[in-house]
């Protein structure tokens, strides 16, 4: 279904572009466009096929939505329609229109107001019709896919930060590597925070916030149990609430406490305050009898003992070669070296994004696939939050 992966690239850790493409000012006032202005910025990190773009909103959820879907207007059609269509010729069954519908319909009432409202602002700016972008945003929730996480922190290092691997690996047949997009919100209420993903869809599959918190996951629902029991939260959506929300790696485990889960995955967090908890892994598995299983370093339960560390959580698509570059580069790691894991732990047949986050800093590597080539071997990006909020006039 996929290439064989090409030559590897040498390792560029390449820096922000200045904001030069476009600064926008765009009104909207009390869901609607009106007399009071927002300004809404775009920007490109990277170079040649490793370019990206990077948007920063502000204000209500809706005018977040309203002004990326009035900066970003044809690439979101355009992203959002392929997504669709390629997903509708996989399985007209299982991503037909009634399928989706029906989807949202189930897991809606799981959904937060603030992802919703932002929906409905992208949709208003767009044209779009909001069926169809409800329907690209169960795409995930309905299907599978595998992934890779990595958290190392404190003495596992050689700086002292806190590191986190998430790699997407995911079908490039849909072409959203094409439409690349990062997304950097800042709300009038709750943390401002970013959102690594592609043009208009607003969940989020990995991310992190303005508290130093780092969001990740790896799918692990099986063919076999679909279709899925969708009555509960998808961490999709369940990121960007606790973006919005969560100060401490406490508040995101209270959250998975008391919040109704579904499907199988791994989720991966981090905090890179100084003094803080590091990292944690947990396995949701919500048709089994106990809904998931929280891991911390050196846990002779993890699913992955004994082959454990201390200031160490991990579980990926080659844990064999992650782990035995995790005693390698023990006590050394970096910026450098989390890419090069990254790298090596890429699902050869289907590697569609990655990122390397520094949590300590709020700093962030990124590549993304070009055409079908994956996204391992492609230049990590980098990318500042504290930069870009400056460059936009923010901070």
């Amino acid at each position: 279904m996929f290439p064989k992966p090409k030559g590897k690239k040498p390792l560029r850790i390449l820096p922000l572009v200045t904001i030069v493409l476009l600064s926008a000012l765009i009104s909207c006032q009390g869901g609607k466009k009106g007399s009071e202005s927002f300004k809404g910025y775009l920007t490109s990190a990277g170079d040649s096929t490793d370019r990206f773009t990077v948007a920063v909103v502000k204000g209500t959820p809706y005018e977040m939505g309203y002004q990326l879907g009035t900066l970003l207007k044809e690439e979101i059609t355009t992203c959002l329609g392929t997504f669709l269509e390629a997903a509708r010729h996989e399985s007209a069954e299982a991503f037909g229109n009634a399928a989706l519908d029906r989807a949202w319909e189930i897991h809606s009432p799981y959904i937060d107001k603030r992802v919703k409202e932002e929906m409905k602002g992208l949709a208003d700016a767009t044209g779009l019709d909001l069926q169809d972008i409800r329907r690209a945003h169960m795409v995930p929730v309905v299907g599978t896919y595998s992934c890779s996480g990595v958290v190392v922190w404190g003495p596992a290092t050689a700086t002292g930060h806190t590191y986190q691997i998430r790699n997407l690996d995911f079908s490039k047949d849909a072409g959203l590597q094409d439409h690349p997009l990062v997304v950097v919100y800042v709300p009038d209420s709750g943390a401002v925070q970013v959102n690594v993903s592609f043009a208009g869809y607003i969940a989020s599959h990995t991310g992190m916030n303005a508290n130093h918190l780092v969001f990740g996951e790896i799918g692990e629902s099986p063919a076999s149990e679909f279709p899925y029991d969708l009555h509960g939260a998808h961490f999709s959506f369940l990121f960007r609430r606790m973006m919005y929300d969560a100060a401490s790696l406490d508040d995101i485990l209270h959250t998975l406490r008391t919040t109704p889960l579904i499907k199988r995955y791994f989720l991966f967090f981090s905090d890179g305050r100084k003094g803080s908890q590091g990292g944690v892994k947990v396995l949701v598995s919500t048709p089994d009898s106990v809904k998931y299983h929280i891991w911390r370093d050196n846990d002779s339960t993890d699913i992955d003992a004994p082959n454990v560390l201390p200031y160490v959580v991990y579980h990926t698509m080659n844990n064999p070669v992650a782990f035995k570059m995790l005693n390698e580069y023990y006590g050394k790691f970096d910026a450098s070296k989390m890419i090069e894991l990254s790298r090596a732990v890429a699902d050869p047949d289907g590697n569609l994004m990655d990122v390397v986050y520094d949590a300590t800093t709020m700093e962030m590597w990124i590549a993304y696939a070009h055409g079908m080539e994956d996204a391992s071997k492609q230049g990590y990006v980098h990318l500042s939050l504290e930069e870009v909020l400056q460059e936009a006039g923010l901070k």
